[in-house]
């Protein structure tokens, strides 16, 4: 497999109430169906650890050097889809299951205090909602792993990176209409990328 055409996708290790995280369901789902013919897809499981969530994120970007990388997270309690647009470096407070948060709060020690990904989330989410989907478009990924590791992949992979918040309830939260309204969507960004037109 090319790696210029792989497509990592990453989902999120048990966490509070959901022992099979419903991020890392929608992993194994879209590595079932697929991106089509000409991406591979490559799905990992991240603990929800700071120090494993950095680790093997700039792993994954310095081996398999994907063309982009899609991270999963659940947004508890959201019946919506949730396209980030942005990642951020500090201000993560919130321990991990282990107890532990970073020491300064900060993702990069001297990073940018923001990152945003090359895709316009803006205009997907748009092209979705017309289509009548519960999709939505957000500048604040929440400060904590998702977000911590959103920045930590935007970072290592020259923004070439989407997180996508899934929701934990609702009709959408069912992996049977999951699954394929995150392959278009993740569709959509490719083609974004593929035209230049970012």
């Amino acid at each position: 497999m090319d790696g210029g055409e792989t497509v990592v996708i990453t989902g999120f290790g048990p966490f509070r109430q959901f022992l099979v995280n419903p991020s890392w369901r929608a992993a194994q789902g879209l590595k079932l169906a697929g991106l089509g013919e000409r991406f591979g897809v490559y799905i990992k499981e991240i603990p929800v650890t700071y120090v494993k969530a950095q680790q093997i994120i700039e792993e994954l970007w310095q081996t398999l050097k994907p063309k982009f990388a899609v991270h999963l997270g659940v947004s508890r309690g959201s019946s919506v889809i949730i396209l980030e647009q942005k990642g951020k470096n500090n201000g993560y407070s919130d321990k991990d299951v282990r107890g532990f948060c970073p020491e300064s709060g900060c993702c990069m020690e001297g990073g940018p205090e923001k990152l945003d990904s090359v895709v316009n989330m803006r205009s997907v989410s748009k092209q979705f909602t017309q289509a009548g989907t519960d999709v939505i478009y957000s500048r604040d990924a929440g400060r904590y792993l998702c977000d911590f590791a959103y920045y930590s992949s935007l970072y290592h992979g020259g923004g070439r990176a989407a997180l996508v918040h899934v929701p934990s309830c609702g009709g959408p939260a069912s992996a049977d209409s999951l699954v394929p309204l995150l392959q278009a969507l993740i569709r959509a960004m490719l083609d974004q990328l593929e035209d230049g037109s970012l």
